[in-house]
C-alpha cells in the first residue's frame, strides 16, 4: 500500500532528471574499518580513498564510502541485499578467499557470491571478454513488489528498462539496478550496506522539484560546507535508503 500511495503522487515526475542523474556511491557500516578496507583492497581489488574525514574504496565505476559503526544485521535480508561487479576470471578470487573466514558460494558457473565483513554480500560476475580486472555492474534490490519499486526509480531517477531480456533491471548512468520479490525485508538504515547514493547536478533545484510532487524527505537538501558537498536523504517504497549528492564524484 506504501508503495501504491508513493507511485500515485509522482505523475509530473516522470523522467525527469534523467540527464543529470549518474550512480554515485554505496555507503557501507563497518565495526572494523581496517578489517573491512584490507577485504576490499587485498581480496576485491579496490584502491583505498580518503577526502576530509571520508574514507573508502573505490574502482572503476563506484566510490564505497565506510562509517565506523556496527551494522544491525547483514545486508542479505534488506532491501538491498548486494551489489555486483564483474570480473574477467574468477578463480583468482575463490584462490585467495579459500585462504580466509570469509564464506562464499557460487549460484552459477560464472556466478560467485561472497559474505564480506559485517555481512556486506558482493556478487562477482565472470566477463571473459573484459580488459579492466574489475568493474562495478549492480545493485540487486529485494522487494515485495519489486515492479512498483522499480516504477518509481524510472518516475523519479529517470531508471530506463535495461531490455525484454532483463526486465527486471533498470539502467541508470553508472549502474544496474536489479529488482527481485522477497516475502519481507528490512530497511537498509543502520544495515551492513546502509545506503546507496545518486550525484544529481543542481541538487537544490531537483529536491525543490520533487518535495514540490509530494515526495517526502528523511533529510531534506542541505550544504556540508565541511565535507564540500550538498545532501538529501528520503527512502525508496522498500525501505532502501537513498542519499542524493552534489560534488562528491570520485
Amino acid at each position: 500500500m506504501i508503495a501504491v500511495c508513493l507511485l500515485a503522487t509522482l505523475p509530473a515526475v516522470a523522467q525527469r532528471g534523467a540527464p543529470n542523474v549518474t550512480f554515485g556511491h554505496i555507503h557501507i557500516n563497518s565495526a572494523d574499518p581496517d578489517k573491512t578496507v584490507a577485504f576490499w583492497t587485498d581480496i576485491i581489488g579496490l584502491a583505498t580513498w580518503s577526502r576530509d574525514s571520508l574514507n573508502g574504496v573505490s574502482t572503476l565505476g563506484v566510490l564505497i564510502l565506510i562509517t565506523p559503526s556496527a551494522p544491525s544485521g547483514p545486508s542479505a535480508g534488506s532491501a538491498i541485499d548486494h551489489i555486483g561487479f564483474k570480473v574477467p576470471d574468477l578463480q583468482p578470487f575463490i584462490a585467495k578467499l579459500a585462504k580466509t573466514s570469509y564464506k562464499s558460494f557460487q549460484p552459477a558457473a560464472d556466478q560467485l557470491m561472497i559474505d564480506g565483513p559485517d555481512g556486506v554480500r558482493i556478487e562477482l560476475a565472470e566477463d571473459s571478454s573484459m580488459y579492466a580486472p574489475l568493474q562495478f555492474d549492480h545493485i540487486h534490490f529485494y522487494a515485495t513488489r519489486p515492479s512498483d519499486v522499480q516504477a518509481w526509480y524510472a518516475k523519479l531517477f529517470g531508471a530506463r528498462p535495461a531490455g525484454e531480456d532483463q526486465p527486471n533491471t533498470s539502467l541508470i548512468a553508472g549502474a544496474a539496478l536489479t529488482f527481485a520479490h522477497a516475502d519481507s525485508v528490512s530497511p537498509t538504515a543502520g544495515r551492513a550496506i546502509d545506503h546507496i547514493a545518486f550525484e544529481i547536478k543542481n541538487l537544490e533545484s531537483f529536491c525543490q522539484k520533487l518535495a514540490a510532487d509530494g515526495i517526502k524527505f528523511d533529510t531534506p537538501y542541505q550544504v556540508l560546507p565541511q565535507l564540500k558537498f550538498s545532501s538529501a536523504f528520503l527512502t525508496d517504497p522498500s525501505g532502501a535508503r537513498i542519499e542524493l549528492t552534489e560534488g562528491l564524484a570520485h
